[in-house]
């Protein structure tokens, strides 16, 4: 970017510094700046000097309009002002939080060398610097710069092309905690799946990035897709990378993985040692997601339902937020995982619910867990930190934490006394060496400094040299004075004094009417060395103090010398059991959400769902679990509860029901779709469910069609972008699957929609075979119900009274006969002329004469299998002026004002056929 300011209005880019001229005209230091830059020329260079990190030319204009920070200049080149801006070393996380929030990427050049060694070399040499991390979206570890109940995901994309179609591999890390996954995909499912995971970064290699075929899912992504050399998506290398960064011979104790999984593996592991440099994160080895164990949720259903936020952006009001009753910052993250990524296998669903059943039913035990793991620090991230040589003592204290409440929480389970899940936690926290938490107690002081370097982290007792260094540093007045006294007895001067000063560092002073006892005797001479005599004064110094001054001056460097190999004595500790402490916290997180959905349930009144492998889906009293607590937050009202039955029909297994919901606009529909779908998810994810009862027979994919939007950037339309989902569901939904559409076909012309919605249901009906809720205004969608077996009508009921309508929010059987949408409009707030107006076109356009299409539609099922017949010529009848103008008419396509004139050009001609 070539910004321009008011101090210069062309600013050198990154491409002319790196020209032979611009180098061989620069200053040393600018030099250096010039080649590390060259080196990374899509980052922001953070470089090193002094106090600050120092950005330099289109850099500091980029990061002072992004920062707000000032905008100066250091000297010229090439002719030309260099613009400079910087940020304080010890503020640095700060910026860097809002700069990768704007989607920058960060090179950090620290200096690699002590300024005092460059000037050896000359006055004028150059402290060396390089660049030692690359700070990127995918890449933080930083406690300010994450959020600790959200993981910060990685991931790679590799695509390996055959004869047929083409294989995809995602591998995706949180190298903040050492999360590691692989799986396979498809074109597809690709974006569904990278949704699934939510990156911060995707990287891709250039070429991918580049393909026309895969540029709809590029833009959907955006600037989280970054592309990458395709050498490090080869897959002829990847066994090998993979091997060398774990350190093992092979692959083969890993499992089985495809070509593309290993190349994305390789690429993840290959981008991870590009950004870190030198530094080894302790990622554990990849998990391999076995195809169909998740249910399958599409981006748009993603978004509809507004699972971890909502269609603005905001985490409040999101179903996570409205579930989340964790305590730690891992059992936060374990939950957003357990949600975007449900299970399929009821087995595995109900060994989660069969943990959340014990809690609720022990619950002085939930409490008692709950308190314990409040006390639980981030070991994941913090054990991150210190292996990637980023971490301090509070690190090590966050271990040390996390150690004894994994042993306190293991022992408030007696042996046996919990269901499978909890007892493979158990059994896991148990296993952790006490030699860690031995270690750390033995060595950590109590109060914990952030930073190493300032010392004071190791407990006294712990060294004994140590503690004498201390007491020389911190009590050295106290050591003078207690030799002070000790050689005023020796030579029985009573006015000897040790004294200090720049020049001479510790002395001993006595005035020269007392100086005989030190300088008498030639033992006295040797053992008080004489250093300066003044007008009535003499100064001496001995061995001993000399000594002990050279000590007291070394004992802060010394005393922190030592605490310096503690701590990595303490960090080869916990790194060496890096798998341990990982599963530790893993168990922890487990044990964490397990306990937060029982607290869940017995505050909010759940139900333990039933889920096995039929094609059941009976709710019955179920209830939205965002817009119930919101309800009772806002004003204490009750949630409307209602039932919903798509279970097949009888003994059928041909597949599931299909619900037609009808009824008006502020009716609860919208509502009712999305608290079922979201049910689903909740009980698949091993949660109770806001509802009297439910069974469910497990939902391998969920698609939900609810809300309207546009993709302008892409060209599409509202009604293009809901056509695109809809075609998105009818080709992938099968028997197994959940399928919620709300109002298809309402962007385009009346009797186009309806012929649209009529085929979907059909379609979905006779090909699908799925389970489903297809709400709708087109009411004769209603008639289907008497060809289609398995469709059933329902409902949002309204109660009219005094004019005005009701809305009753239950959902019962049977059709609605209108919207009410004139009703919803007075509500809105339109003006009374315009609803008063409303009300009397309608009545017009209702009682005119018009087909009913309907019932000749039923006669013809399936809709577009035969021509429609053409129903017998009337009696030709003279029409009349009025009945002219009504056959011109289309009130679809007629706007308020339109319908206006035609009803006062209506009126005008009834009331001269009267005359005549």
């Amino acid at each position: 970017m070539n910004a321009e300011s008011p101090l210069n209005p062309a600013i050198l880019t990154t491409a002319q510094l790196a020209t032979a001229e611009s180098r061989a005209t620069a200053t040393p230091m600018m030099e250096q700046f010039i080649e590390i830059k060259a080196n990374n020329p899509d980052s922001l260079l953070f470089y090193r000097m002094g106090d600050f990190y120092e950005l330099f030319f289109e850099d500091a204009a980029d990061a002072s309009r992004a920062l707000g920070i000032t905008l100066t200049k250091r000297g010229q080149h090439l002719g030309q002002d260099i613009p400079m801006c910087g940020v304080p070393v010890h503020a640095a996380d700060d910026y860097l939080q809002k700069l990768i929030s704007l989607g920058f990427r960060v090179a950090v050049c620290e200096q690699t060398e002590d300024p005092a060694e460059a000037k050896k070399r000359g006055a004028k040499s150059v402290v060396r610097r390089d660049v030692t991390r690359l700070v990127t979206p995918g890449t933080l570890t930083e406690d300010k710069l994450l959020d600790p109940s959200q993981s910060n995901f990685l991931m790679a994309l590799a695509r390996i092309k055959g004869s047929a179609e083409a294989q995809y591999g995602l591998a995706w890390i949180d190298i903040s905690t050492g999360a590691f996954h692989v799986a396979e995909s498809r074109a597809a499912r690709l974006l569904a799946d990278i949704a699934q995971v939510e990156p911060s970064e995707l990287i891709l290699a250039e070429n991918v990035f580049h393909d026309p075929e895969l540029r709809p899912l590029i833009d959907q992504i955006g600037r989280v897709a970054v592309p990458q050399p395709a050498v490090l998506f080869d897959s002829a290398t990847a066994e090998g990378r993979i091997s060398r960064f774990f350190e093992v011979g092979s692959l083969d104790g890993f499992g089985s993985y495809s070509r593309a999984e290993l190349a994305a593996a390789a690429a993840v592991i290959a981008y991870v040692e590009k950004t870190q440099i030198s530094e080894r994160p302790p990622l554990g080895r990849p998990e391999r997601e076995r195809d169909g164990a998740r249910m399958f949720i599409d981006p748009a259903t993603r978004a509809n339902l507004e699972l971890v936020r909502t269609l603005s952006g905001d985490r409040q009001g999101s179903l996570i937020k409205s579930i989340d009753r964790t305590v730690t910052g891992g059992g936060g993250r374990k939950l957003g995982e357990w949600l975007m990524a449900p299970l399929t296998d009821p087995d595995a669903i109900n060994a989660r619910l069969d943990g959340v059943s014990h809690l609720i039913a022990n619950q002085t035990l939930t409490d008692t867990l709950r308190r314990a793991l409040k006390g639980v620090s981030d070991m994941p991230r913090a054990l991150s930190r210190l292996a990637l040589n980023r971490g301090g003592p509070r690190d090590l204290g966050a271990i040390l934490t996390g150690v004894k409440a994994a042993r306190d929480i293991a022992a408030l389970f007696a042996s046996g006394d919990a269901p499978e899940q909890l007892s493979t936690a158990l059994e896991t926290l148990r296993a952790l060496p006490g030699e860690i938490g031995e270690r750390l107690t033995q060595t950590l002081h109590d109060e914990l400094p952030l930073l190493k370097r300032d010392g004071g982290f190791v407990r006294a007792g712990f060294s004994a040299e140590l503690d004498e260094l201390r007491a020389l540093r911190d009590q050295s007045r106290r050591v003078i004075a207690g030799l002070q006294l000790s050689y005023a007895e020796e030579t029985g001067v009573r006015s000897l004094k040790i004294k200090h000063n720049n020049m001479l560092g510790y002395f001993i002073e006595v005035t020269a009417l007392n100086a005989g006892p030190l300088t008498d005797s030639p033992e006295a001479k040797s053992r008080f060395i004489h250093r300066q005599t003044m007008a009535n004064a003499m100064r001496f110094t001995t061995t001993e103090l000399a000594d002990l001054e050279t000590r007291i001056a070394n004992a802060a460097g010394e005393a922190l010398t030592i605490e310096l190999a503690a701590f990595e004595d303490l960090v080869a500790l916990v790194v060496t059991h890096a798998d341990a402490i990982k599963a530790a916290a893993d168990a922890l997180s487990v044990i964490d959400v397990t306990a937060a959905l029982a607290e869940l349930a017995s505050e909010q009144g759940y139900a333990r769902p039933r889920v096995d492998d039929s094609l059941a889906f009976e709710i019955v009293a179920g209830r939205h679990p965002v817009v119930e607590q919101a309800l009772r937050r806002q004003a204490a009202q009750p949630f409307v509860a209602n039932d919903c039955d798509l279970s097949p029909p009888g003994d059928s297994d041909d597949g599931g029901s299909i619900w037609l919901l009808t009824g008006p606009n502020m009716g609860g529909k919208s509502t009712f779709l999305r608290q079922n779908a979201l049910i689903a998810i909740l009980a698949q994810m091993g949660s109770f469910v806001p509802a009297g009862s439910a069974h469910i027979g497990a939902v391998d994919r969920l698609f939900s069609r609810v809300g309207a939007s546009d993709d302008l950037a892409r060209g599409r339309s509202t009604f293009m972008v809901e056509m695109v989902e809809t075609a998105a569901i009818l080709n992938q939904a099968s028997p197994r699957s959940l399928v919620i559409l709300d109002e298809i076909g309402r962007g385009t012309a009346t009797f186009d929609g309806l012929s649209i919605a009529w085929a979907a249901v059909e379609h979905l009906h006779a090909e699908n075979r799925s389970r489903g809720l297809f709400a709708t205004h087109f009411h004769e969608l209603t008639a289907l119900s008497e060809k289609l077996p398995r469709l059933s009508n329902a409902t949002m009921k309204v109660k009219e009274w005094q004019g005005e309508v009701v809305f009753l929010h239950e959902v019962g059987p049977g059709a609605a006969d209108r919207s009410y949408g004139i009703q919803v409009a007075r509500l809105a707030g339109l003006p009374d002329a315009v609803v008063a107006r409303a009300r009397e076109v309608l009545q017009l356009l209702e009682t005119s004469e018009r087909e009913n299409p309907a019932a000749r539609l039923v006669d013809d099922l399936p809709l577009f299998a035969v021509p429609a017949r053409k129903e017998p010529a009337k009696p030709a009848k003279g029409p009349s002026e009025s009945d002219a103008l009504l056959s011109t008419l289309n009130p679809d396509e007629m706007t308020p004002r339109d319908a206006l004139e035609a009803l006062y050009e209506l009126k005008r001609r009834v009331s001269e056929q009267r005359k005549n």
